[in-house]
């Protein structure tokens, strides 16, 4: 999906975007909040304490994370961080900086300079599979951005995370949560992960 992003004359302005959900495992309510501020590169993290959202009367609200545990710094590898310095230089500066209850500098606007919220990332990714499926046989199966933080989380469990690490980088505020994700795990994994332990 992500190659196909990058390589879209229209929707490759969204590849940084969707890299950046694919690998940092953020709820989008809590990415759609992020501030120019909270893109910590000295530290390599990403300071998460508050999620956006938007009512069904269209008022911009800050909402704490959905758990005590959502308040966390998650960690940038180097292909996350050079996605955010390039969102970061290719923002257009808005006429007015939009203020939410004391946040500005949201890191996507929308074309009325207002912050994009999770509706606006559903859509895209819509768009962008109805495009992909126009063109290709195989068809891609529907991609939300909840697919993307459940991708992400998969492919930690699958790398061997401690749970715990991979429990505070996702902000579950139960374990279990977490654990479900190494469910998919099979009997090779566990062949390899006992060889693993004995030859240690």
């Amino acid at each position: 999906m992500l190659k196909f992003i990058q390589e879209d004359k229209h929707f490759s302005r969204y590849y940084d975007a969707i890299y950046i959900l694919f690998h940092t495992g953020l709820r989008i309510s809590e990415f759609c909040g992020l501030t120019i501020s909270e893109i910590e590169f000295g530290e390599m993290r990403i300071k998460v304490d508050h999620q956006l959202q938007r009512t069904a009367q269209m008022q911009y609200v800050i909402e704490e994370p959905k758990t005590d545990k959502g308040i966390r710094y998650v960690p940038m590898t180097e292909a996350v961080a050079a996605c955010f310095r390039r969102i970061i230089a290719n923002r257009k500066t808005p006429k007015v900086e939009p203020m939410v209850e004391g946040y500005a500098g949201f890191l996507f606007l929308d074309k009325n300079d207002m912050p994009m919220v999770a509706l606006h990332w559903e859509k895209y990714m819509e768009h962008i599979i109805q495009k992909y499926n126009r063109i290709y046989r195989i068809q891609m199966p529907k991609v939300t951005p909840h697919v993307c933080r459940h991708t992400f989380c998969s492919n930690m469990a699958k790398s061997g995370m401690n749970p715990k690490t991979l429990q505070y980088i996702m902000g579950h505020a139960d374990i279990s949560v977490t654990l479900n994700t190494y469910t998919h795990v099979n009997f090779d994994d566990a062949k390899e992960e006992v060889y693993r332990i004995a030859n240690s």
